[in-house]
């Protein structure tokens, strides 16, 4: 009972409402069977508080933007910031969890800033065919910038169940299309688009946990196959595995490698660069990009930490530094 005499009313899902699913119970969203949980208590988060490492970040990092052209015959990916990446393949141009904005934030005074500048501006940007958008938390989905791109290119975005619900709220005219894991998408000619499973969670506020789905893409486009993770822990690994049987060796994964510290807290929910090394022999990736940090303090790692940690993993394996690299923003990397 509660403290008025009342039973507590469940919270309705205010984002999506659809048939039960091995990873929705009609209320909310799950990770796969056997995977770690992701939620955390307030006494985890206050123990966290407590414990927190007292690492600085520069409040600034020098950014010189570039500017791309604007169709590429090949395949070519720059680093705006973060989980930000212009994707160019085969002519096709796509923008993954794009956030042009200085907080990753509700809130325009607080919240996680960003201390390098997007490696594109938004004017420079060649014209957008589609965006992928993995989850809705504010790092990754980002309504200003959301508006922005539709104003300018009014390009499609495909992203997980509920997520939808979130950007018609504030941007009606907005063309989404929302589906579950392993829903496929052509949006173009020869090039399709697969939702898959993240290992995560998702909210925008205290009341809506796991009401939208999360999830990353497998991105097929002239015999390429592109993997974006979004956000995800490792777990078991039974989901990249799964992934290598279903779509074939990937050409090319984009993998989180940062906001990882501490690992007790975090690790259900975001990889680390040695899990991140893993998840690229997982997939039998060709190549890997790391993705996910530097842009914003999320976690108690060192801005730079990844980057090191990821080059001293692959060392140490054995593999060639050059197959993983960590994007900084304005970086370009051409694949054959």
């Amino acid at each position: 009972m509660s403290f008025w005499g009342r039973r507590p009313v469940p919270l309705k899902n205010r984002y999506y409402a659809g048939p039960v699913s091995p990873h929705f119970d009609g209320h909310r969203f799950l990770n796969p069977a056997g995977e770690p949980e992701t939620d955390r208590s307030l006494g985890d988060i206050m123990r966290w508080y407590r414990t927190a490492a007292k690492v600085r970040w520069p409040t600034s990092v020098p950014v010189s933007p570039v500017v791309p052209e604007e169709r590429v015959p090949g395949l070519r990916i720059t680093m705006v910031g973060h989980a930000s990446l212009l994707i160019q393949t085969a002519g096709f141009n796509i923008l993954t969890d794009p956030v042009w904005s200085d907080r990753a934030s509700p809130l325009a005074f607080a919240g996680p800033r960003r201390v390098t500048a997007p490696g594109i501006r938004m004017d420079d940007l060649p014209p957008i065919d589609a965006v992928l958008l993995s989850h809705n938390h504010y790092d990754h989905l980002d309504i200003a910038t959301l508006r922005d791109l539709q104003a300018r290119h009014g390009a499609p975005i495909i992203t997980p169940l509920g997520n939808d619900s979130i950007i018609h709220r504030h941007i009606p005219g907005a063309r989404v299309k929302s589906g579950d894991w392993f829903d496929r998408f052509e949006i173009a000619p020869g090039t399709e688009v697969n939702i898959v499973p993240a290992l995560h969670w998702s909210s925008r506020g205290p009341r809506d946990r796991r009401m939208a789905l999360w999830g990353g893409f497998m991105l097929r486009s002239a015999d390429r196959l592109i993997y974006f993770a979004g956000d995800t822990g490792y777990g078991t690994g039974a989901i990249f595995r799964d992934l290598r049987l279903r779509f074939g060796p990937v050409d090319v994964a984009l993998l989180p490698i940062g906001a990882y510290e501490p690992r007790w807290f975090m690790a259900a929910q975001h990889t680390d660069p040695d899990d991140a090394i893993q998840i690229m022999l997982d997939l039998e990736a060709r190549a890997a990009v790391g993705i996910h940090w530097g842009t914003f303090k999320l976690t108690d790692e060192a801005k730079d930490d990844p980057a090191l940690r990821l080059a001293a993993g692959m060392q140490t394996r054995g593999l060639e530094v050059g197959t993983f690299l960590a994007m900084r923003p304005a970086e370009t990397i051409e694949f054959e």
